[in-house]
């Protein structure tokens, strides 16, 4: 991939994994901590509100940078290293899977109440996420700069 496509998508790429980065950490250190402060009996309608509003900002970025991830793996860009794909890829992967197979189906627990276990739980393990997509978003920023030079 080179040219005018190849800018857009890692532009794309950068603004989907930058995004999810600014969200994570936000998640992480204020939104998740503060559930806590939620009372019992207001837990499970916030937690409802939660999982639906965060869909509308996640659910576009988190598409986008899907999209681009796949792009750049199978039609590498001009300068951009295959390690720098293949990093991407494994980055994604983790964040995506967490998501899926663990942060998704605790939300859907606290759905039916509160449980401080269960919070804690998300808590920690969104770690993971966390980590994945600061990973995510130096690799995108770094995938574009090589582009760009090359």
């Amino acid at each position: 991939m080179s040219g005018n496509l190849a800018t857009s998508v890692l532009i794309a790429q950068v603004v989907g994994s930058v995004g999810m980065f600014g969200v994570i950490w936000t998640i992480q250190l204020v939104h998740y901590p503060l559930m806590r402060a939620i009372p019992n009996d207001a837990f499970v309608a916030y937690e409802k509100q939660h999982t639906r509003l965060i869909s509308f900002v996640v659910g576009p970025l988190m598409a986008v940078e899907g999209l681009c991830v796949l792009a750049v793996f199978f039609a590498r860009p001009d300068g951009v290293p295959y390690w720098a794909t293949l990093l991407g890829g494994i980055l994604e992967a983790i964040a995506i899977g967490v998501t899926a197979f663990v942060s998704a189906p605790t939300h859907g627990r606290l759905e039916a109440g509160a449980d401080p276990s269960l919070l804690n739980r998300l808590i920690a393990t969104n770690w993971f996420r966390t980590a994945a997509w600061t990973g995510r978003g130096a690799i995108a920023l770094f995938m574009l700069v090589a582009f760009l030079n090359a």
